[in-house]
């Protein structure tokens, strides 16, 4: 039987991570050009506060992945287990969290990154304005995603994984001597 304790834990703690991400992709880090002459400008930046969520959306996803692949020993460790259809999906169930997984994280941190970076140069005696860089629209949104889909993902993971250690291959005898 499934632990509906760790199944909980593991929704809240994805739905957090989820929320932290959104945020972080409303709250990305925005610009403006600052002309101090005629001849010179240069960027300033808003607050950051979107890389601090994002870091908090990795840093949370990345303890929920922990819980569920502890609690289910990562599928390598312990007993094998019964050939099933259970076993199947748990193990075709592993491989694809791992792999949403992964996505999630590079884009949260990726975008972490990115939208702490600020130029800090200045343009002088040009016409053209300084370039401003920001992160692109829609990196902690794939990150959100993928915290989703990683979420159901694992939780099915989870689930076929204890029914794979519960499953009880019948036992068959083999021929049966029978009196005629």
């Amino acid at each position: 039987m499934a632990s509906v304790l760790l199944l909980f834990l593991v929704f809240v703690f994805d739905l957090i991570a989820f929320g932290l991400a959104v945020a972080a992709e409303q709250r990305r880090t925005t610009w403006q050009v600052v002309h101090e002459s005629r001849d010179s400008s240069y960027c300033v930046y808003e607050k950051d506060i979107a890389t601090g969520l994002g870091i908090g959306s990795f840093l949370i996803f990345l303890a929920s992945q922990l819980f569920i692949m502890v609690a289910s020993r990562c599928l390598c460790c312990g007993r094998a287990l019964t050939p099933s259809g259970s076993r199947s999906w748990a193990i075709l169930l592993f491989i694809t969290t791992w792999v949403f997984f992964f996505i999630a994280e590079v884009c949260l941190l990726a975008g972490s990154v990115r939208n702490a970076y600020h130029t800090k140069y200045r343009v002088y005696f040009g016409n053209t304005a300084p370039s401003c860089r920001s992160l692109r629209k829609g990196v902690f949104g794939a990150g959100a995603a993928f915290i989703v889909l990683t979420g159901i993902v694992s939780e099915l993971y989870y689930v076929s994984l204890t029914r794979a250690k519960d499953f009880q291959a019948p036992r068959d005898p083999g021929i049966r001597m029978s009196s005629l």
